[in-house]
């Protein structure tokens, strides 16, 4: 049997148990109380940057993190169709930036079909990758076609020692991810003047808030270059979102109250102000349209009033919706915020 929540059957399966865990915290106030205090509730979306696009939940990892709950045995994955229906929509904007994520993106039948598709409309296209996937068989070219469409890549690595990262995604993921940025880095990833944008995301192995960014990123700079000879551009540190997979290990380690009395008091309303929500659209492997991907595996679909599903896309009736809010989201308001734009699985 596989390691994800589904396949397990385990109750935090249902987003229903997840949402009423979260709203249960003893030492955590409801967020929109603490939005009150900055001014900010209802939250509300300041137009559309980013244009994400979740191809559904099959990955070749299982990460004990993981917000997606993606896994090998994950069969969730959108469709030519509504492929088609994200690219008519963005076609009709002149929104600049497509984010690609899963599961593992790649792992989609249309994911090489939407990035083309969206680079011929002059868009950038990001594609959050857990670098393993570049390693497989199947994918043999994909690096080279990543760079070719130049690509960014938004690349998680949760540390920069193979125990801290192999404890998080997996015996030998640390080893093929290695392998996989030596890789980009050949083709001119991660390489000062070549356009070439391969950026990492750390995110902490435990309950606890990630360190600051720029002392985090010179670290990892330095060890991956001393150690393995990798170079990247960008170092984002985010925040493990208290949901799905991540919040069974803090139930099961017994710090899922104090770690949401951290984020709670950690509450800064500056991140508050520019949380990703704002400013992206996230839509679902169905096409079901979201305020971010973390609400989008809550099932918190866009609020009353607002298209719900890519075929009814109106930019007019997006660009200042009601962001839809719950106790998760003190996951991307503590402290510096999470600053990578979205999670990588």
């Amino acid at each position: 049997m596989g390691l994800t929540l589904i396949s397990r059957r385990d109750p935090l399966a249902s987003s229903q148990e997840q949402l009423r865990r979260l709203s249960a915290a003893k030492d955590c106030p409801p967020f929109e109380a603490k939005l009150a205090t900055a001014g900010l509730q209802p939250l509300h979306a300041a137009g559309i940057t980013v244009f994400q696009i979740n191809v559904g939940k099959f990955c070749n990892q299982t990460c004990r993190h993981c917000h997606v709950d993606a896994g090998p045995e994950r069969t969730e994955q959108m469709t030519r169709e509504t492929a088609e229906l994200c690219i008519r929509a963005l076609s009709q904007t002149d929104i600049p930036t497509v984010d690609i994520t899963g599961g593992a993106p790649e792992l989609n039948p249309n994911f090489r079909w939407l990035v083309e598709r969206a680079r011929a409309l002059g868009r950038q296209v990001i594609d959050r990758c857990n670098l393993t996937v570049l390693l497989l068989k199947p994918q043999a070219g994909l690096a080279e076609f990543l760079a070719s469409n130049r690509v960014e890549m938004v690349a998680s690595l949760p540390y920069f020692q193979s125990s801290q990262t192999d404890a998080q995604r997996g015996d030998g993921v640390f080893e093929k991810s290695i392998l996989a940025m030596q890789m980009l880095n050949r083709l001119g990833y991660g390489v000062e003047g070549s356009g070439l944008s391969l950026n990492l995301v750390h995110n902490p192995v435990g309950a606890f808030l990630p360190a600051k960014q720029d002392a985090a990123e010179a670290q990892f700079r330095r060890e991956l270059s001393r150690r393995h000879g990798v170079t990247f551009n960008h170092l984002y540190t985010i925040t493990n979102m208290p949901i799905s997979r991540f919040l069974e290990f803090l139930i099961e380690s017994g710090n899922y109250e104090g770690y949401m009395e951290r984020l709670a008091n950690a509450f800064n309303p500056a991140a508050a102000a520019g949380v990703m929500c704002r400013y992206t659209l996230s839509v679902g492997w169905e096409g079901t349209l979201y305020d971010c991907d973390f609400n989008q595996m809550l099932d918190l679909p866009l609020a009353n009033g607002t298209p719900r599903h890519i075929r009814d896309f109106d930019l007019a009736k997006l660009n200042g919706r009601r962001i839809v809010t719950a106790n998760h989201c003190y996951g991307c308001t503590a402290g510096s915020g999470s600053s990578c734009g979205g999670a990588v699985t």
